[in-house]
């Protein structure tokens, strides 16, 4: 795919996103499922993302769907692809956090992380993004 150059607008979303992320319930709700959750099995995974009443439950949903709604406006063609790899990593991360199970998670949340892993197969800069945080994921996971 051709290399477009980022527009204006796309500086103003990148932007938005970042002060989205600042907010404080989100900045709880990543620090959570970046830092201190890492399921070893799937039963691990559903049963905070299967138990509404899990306090994390919340968190889960609003990070992973956060990030989704992310790369959703760049798979419609409302943000550049390359400047949102270029300036976002936590949605790649989390697609390698969880890609040892992501095969038994989608035989019951089919959807899951969808968008995240179809940025990677469409768009190189996404996909090189990807891999470079998968390296790190492996190595943090490996050092648990």
């Amino acid at each position: 795919m051709e290399r477009m150059l980022a527009t204006p607008a796309d500086a103003d979303i990148i932007l938005r996103l970042y002060e989205l992320r600042t907010e404080p319930l989100m900045r709880q709700a990543r620090a959570w499922i970046t830092g201190e959750w890492w399921p070893k099995t799937a039963e691990e995974f559903f049963a905070v993302a299967e138990n509404p009443k899990d306090p994390h439950n919340a968190y889960f949903r609003q990070v992973t769907t956060y990030w989704e709604m992310a790369a959703a406006m760049v798979l419609h063609g409302a943000l550049s692809a390359e400047l949102f790899a270029d300036c976002n990593g936590e949605g790649f991360f989390l697609l390698a956090k969880f890609s040892p199970l992501l095969e038994a998670i989608r035989e019951r949340f089919p959807t899951f992380l969808n968008k995240t892993s179809d940025l990677v197969s469409r768009f190189s800069a996404a996909q090189q993004r990807y891999e470079a945080v998968l390296k790190r994921v492996d190595a943090t996971r490996n050092s648990r």
